[in-house]
């Protein structure tokens, strides 16, 4: 019984925190393509990367990109983009077939745009 009663306070937790259930997180599964700008002179104006969601987990659909991260039951996504040395963090929401944020690099910040497939 009590360790039925952990999994059930953890489970309330997770979801009070706004991390997603698996049932939750597939309601933003798919292919989705990512516009993402920089307003800083540093970086390359823009570039678009495709991620792939399944059960509220971010995954990279291509090879030159690796993408991890979370989609929560509201829609809130936290995503990391690396490639070779280079690291990205960023952070927004999801909502029906489109999403928006903000992401940041060591030396480089700028938005984002999606748009499911």
């Amino acid at each position: 019984m009590l360790k039925f009663r952990k999994s059930v306070v953890a489970a309330s937790l997770l979801t009070a925190l706004g991390f997603a259930t698996p049932s939750a997180a597939a309601t933003f599964d798919g292919d989705w393509n990512v516009q993402i700008t920089s307003s800083s002179a540093a970086c390359s104006s823009s570039a678009s990367v495709s991620i792939g969601i399944s059960n509220g987990q971010v995954a990279s659909n291509s090879m030159t990109v690796t993408a991890s991260g979370r989609v929560a039951e509201a829609g809130n996504i936290s995503v990391t983009l690396s490639t070779g040395l280079k690291r990205a963090v960023g952070t927004g929401r999801l909502s029906g077939t489109s999403g928006s944020g903000t992401w940041r690099a060591a030396l480089c910040s700028g938005t984002w745009t999606a748009q499911r497939n």
